[in-house]
């Protein structure tokens, strides 16, 4: 009997995706929906041959063969060789909080998803908006950011940025123009949503890029504004920010590219050059991702996210037409509905893989009231019976789950606004946030409309 042919203990496993090089190079060939499933076609994150996914890592730290491999490991991390491409090379694993292969593989293909250079992913969505900022300012720095913001995101630039002597200045950058105006030779960061958490107004970011390339041109490469974009409302798979001329992508993990509200996590998408930047951030402030959440957003939340997303905003269109058109809601947006003030720029900017329209899953409506206190108590009331009597429709916070998610933004995920600047800034006292989830649409309406009869 003919013995198998075993390689000895010691040699090298071929990886799985090793293929050989006619074969590689047919990975451009394939869609982009297809690499959320594959991620990239070698990857030397991780020696394996036989699982059909990557197994989970369950390891804290990891064992080095000799006092020289583990001081190579500690010179290698965070000094990415100039012009080499980053997935490419192979890292000497040594603690999670700098690195494991489940981490590892996610950021590469979050990088993909996004078209950027680099991915380093955090602990929370705030995690990587802290990070992205982190190592794009220093005191005397000025940061010009949207007027609205998700609640958290607005707390650290107004409670702790001004404890850093970091300037944040708050404009409506729905008009460009007015960004123009405001630059200054201190000005580092412009921050936006777009969508806007929870108003779903839009933020053109080729306008927005070409102001700021404008102004770039006259100053040193230390000095650049960089542009950052929390692109969680749209995911990749509506929109991507990089190839409008954003420098930035933040997202949080939690929500639609995890997809199933179980796991908390973020991701900041950027250059090359802010890779390393980005790991020593995360080592140092010690927002590291857990392997157990990073393994089920490579798993199971990334390779979902364009069938997940394509249905529920199938969905959301068909909600957003009922709201806006029922007589006890005053007002919706929603991008795909056609009199959405901001149509033409959501057609425009927001495009899945394939270069379809692609509005997302978010819906902000706002109860009718004989004024904003009354609007705000039937608001309440209707989320209240929802609450208490909806199958589909849950009141909680989070989006992009696979349940349809009710919250209002006033006293609930934007309570960090003060009430009069809630108002200033766009939210209505009686509005509602919307996330839809992958529940039959009849089953949504029917909710939603048993409880619109009874307020």
């Amino acid at each position: 009997m003919t013995k198998p042919n075993i390689p000895r203990a010691g040699k090298k496993k071929i990886n799985h995706m090793n293929r050989n090089h006619s074969e590689k190079n047919l990975e451009k060939d394939y869609s982009t929906e297809t690499h959320l499933i594959y991620g990239k076609f070698y990857t030397e994150k991780w020696d394996y041959s036989h699982h059909l996914v990557p197994p989970i890592t369950a390891s804290a730290t990891f064992r080095l063969e000799s006092a020289q491999r583990g001081a190579q490991g500690f010179i290698d991390f965070a000094h990415t060789i100039e012009g080499e491409e980053i997935s490419k090379q192979t890292p000497i694993y040594i603690y999670d909080r700098l690195g494991e292969p489940n981490k590892d593989i996610l950021e590469d293909n979050l990088a993909l998803a996004e078209s950027g250079d680099a991915c380093v992913t955090f602990a929370s969505g705030m995690g990587a908006v802290s990070a992205a900022l982190g190592i794009l300012t220093a005191p005397g720095d000025q940061v010009i950011s949207h007027k609205m913001l998700y609640g958290c995101t607005y707390e650290l630039l107004t409670l702790w940025y001004p404890r850093y002597r970091i300037d944040v200045k708050f404009l409506d950058l729905t008009d460009p123009k007015n960004l123009e105006r405001t630059i200054t030779s201190t000005t580092r960061v412009v921050y936006f949503e777009t969508p806007v958490n929870p108003t779903l107004d839009l933020i053109d970011i080729e306008a927005i890029s070409k102001i700021v390339k404008a102004e770039n041109i006259k100053r040193r490469k230390q000095n650049r504004i960089s542009i950052v974009v929390d692109n969680t409302f749209a995911t990749p798979f509506c929109q991507r920010p990089i190839e409008l001329g954003a420098d930035f992508v933040v997202h949080s993990l939690t929500k639609n590219i995890g997809g199933f509200g179980t796991d908390v996590g973020g991701a900041v998408v950027g250059p090359s050059w802010s890779h390393d930047r980005l790991l020593l951030y995360r080592k140092d402030f010690g927002a590291v991702l857990s392997t157990r959440n990073a393994w089920n957003a490579l798993v199971y939340g990334l390779p979902t996210l364009a069938t997940r997303v394509r249905q529920q905003q199938e969905t959301a269109g068909e909600i957003a037409r009922f709201l806006s058109g029922h007589p006890k809601i005053s007002r919706v947006n929603y991008p795909g509905l056609e009199e959405f003030r901001q149509h033409p720029l959501a057609k425009r900017q927001m495009h899945d893989f394939d270069g379809n329209f692609a509005p997302g899953s978010m819906i902000y409506f706002v109860v009718k009231g004989r004024n904003p206190d009354d609007s705000k108590c039937r608001g309440e009331k209707l989320i209240n019976l929802l609450a208490k009597n909806a199958y589909t429709i849950t009141l909680a916070v989070s989006l992009g789950n696979i349940r349809t998610l009710i919250e209002h933004p006033g006293s609930m995920t934007h309570a960090a606004i003060p009430g009069a600047e809630q108002i200033k800034k766009g939210i209505d006292p009686g509005g509602m946030r919307l996330s839809i989830g992958l529940e039959k649409v009849d089953d949504i309406l029917r909710d939603l409309q048993e409880a619109l009869n009874q307020i």
